[in-house]
């Protein structure tokens, strides 16, 4: 559904069509989103539970559900993102409790998981446009989980751009500094990761 109205980011927050439809706006026009395929719903939902009982706190890992808004760097770039899975800072918990949308008056996330969902237009969205608006966005840190390649791929933001903290696959144990700088006691393998959908 594409709505023909055009929305300034603010109306689109204050704007409820009584249903649980997700929406992104795109040019100031609400594209609704369809529903997660069930291997990257899968892979989002287990890596959930590998970071609960690597000690994080449930209530900061959103798999699916957490928005941000985003920065528009190019015509035909959403103004608001729905990643796969987000690790949230504690503040965010007080600041979520109407919508669970992290807007640009809000620290960003610590960190951001998107899966690699297929074909090449939906890889590109992921490795690129996605990359650009999380970095411009000031997230510390963004993995991409390819279950095509096999491949996790940890970034951390560096004076503006994402540099390779390391491409995980097998059993390497995946390195994640956000992970460290949250006190986790993190040990997962990026074959532990797809094996869960395998």
């Amino acid at each position: 559904m594409t709505t023909a109205q055009r929305l300034t980011f603010e109306q689109y927050l204050n704007r409820d069509d009584d249903t649980d439809k997700r929406y992104q706006l795109i040019d100031g026009r609400l594209i609704e989103l369809p529903p997660e395929s069930e291997p990257n719903t899968s892979l989002a939902n287990y890596l959930f539970l590998q970071l609960v009982n690597a000690g994080l706190s449930f209530r900061l890992i959103q798999p699916h559900a957490c928005e941000l808004q985003v920065a528009v760097l190019q015509s035909g770039d959403p103004a608001n993102r729905y990643p796969d899975l987000v690790v949230l800072r504690p503040e965010h918990l007080e600041l979520t409790q109407r919508r669970l949308t992290i807007t640009f008056d809000m620290l960003p996330p610590s960190l951001v998981v998107e899966v690699v969902s297929l074909g090449e237009r939906n890889r590109q969205r992921d490795y690129d446009r996605k990359r650009s608006q999380y970095a411009a966005r000031g997230i510390p840190e963004y993995w991409l989980i390819d279950p095509i390649d096999k491949v996790i791929t940890v970034l951390q933001l560096e004076s503006g751009s994402y540099q390779e903290v390391g491409r995980f696959s097998g059993q390497a144990q995946i390195q994640s500094p956000a992970l460290q700088r949250l006190d986790s006691s993190w040990s997962v393998t990026a074959a532990q990761i797809f094996e869960a959908v395998d």
